[in-house]
């Protein structure tokens, strides 16, 4: 016990270096989706994945996209709107709306 303050390091430093590329990868790919960020902002996040030589395809991106709803499991969506239905939180209207949408499924 020469030393009492060591902590040994469970991951390896160079393991631990190579999760936090991947997240500013990550982040840099986000800024140029998000509708909210500036155009200058994008251009240089789409530079810096440049220079790490990890282009960006926006029809790769993971979020959802509007052709995606076609392809929503429909089991899923009639939970949800069932769950809807039945949560005090929701107006009436959106109840009511719900309840016609969970009828063009064909479930109640």
């Amino acid at each position: 016990m020469a030393d009492e303050g060591y902590i040994p390091q469970e991951v390896p430093a160079s393991e631990d270096y190579a999760a936090e590329q991947e997240n500013v990868l990550r982040g840099h790919k986000a800024a140029i989706s998000n509708p909210q960020v500036s155009e200058q902002a994008k251009e240089r996040s789409k530079k810096v994945l440049e220079s790490m030589d990890e282009p960006y395809d926006p029809s790769q991106a993971s979020h959802g996209t509007a052709g995606e709803q076609q392809q929503k499991d429909p089991g899923n969506v009639a939970r949800g709107l069932k769950a809807s239905i039945s949560n005090p939180g929701v107006s009436e209207e959106a109840k009511q709306k719900a309840r016609e949408k969970l009828g063009g499924l064909g479930g109640e």
